[in-house]
């Protein structure tokens, strides 16, 4: 795996609802840092809810698609509810410009996410 960017981070933890993991993505997911993001997804097992908050990730490229399509799939898969957070419009575009934003429960805030697990 090549080395990524010093930049990008992912951090884990739990959210304010007992069912809720939350992965906070830091940098622009790319080809050399989805690998990372993927990894992470799986890692996440120990919760019905995963969110992932994508606030401070500037762009993403086809990498990074194929990374959240993974991830939704990995937690349909199981049985999990995957919420994605804080998508700004760059991201956005690229999610709806490829067709898969449709997958996705997105939210503005991680308060919003929770909230709508009732």
């Amino acid at each position: 795996m090549p080395p990524m960017p010093a930049a990008f981070q992912i951090t884990q933890r739990a959210g304010t609802k007992a069912s809720a993991l939350i992965l906070s993505v830091k940098g622009a997911v790319t080809h050399s840092t989805a690998p990372a993001l993927q990894e992470a997804v799986r890692a996440a097992t120990n919760s019905p809810v995963l969110i992932i908050d994508l606030s401070e990730v500037p762009s993403i490229d086809s990498m990074a698609i194929g990374a959240l399509v993974r991830a939704y799939v990995f937690c349909s898969k199981s049985g999990r509810k995957l919420l994605l957070v804080g998508i700004n419009h760059r991201v956005q575009n690229v999610l709806r410009l490829t067709g898969v934003d449709s997958l996705f429960d997105s939210y503005a805030t991680i308060s919003e996410a929770e909230s709508s697990l009732g």
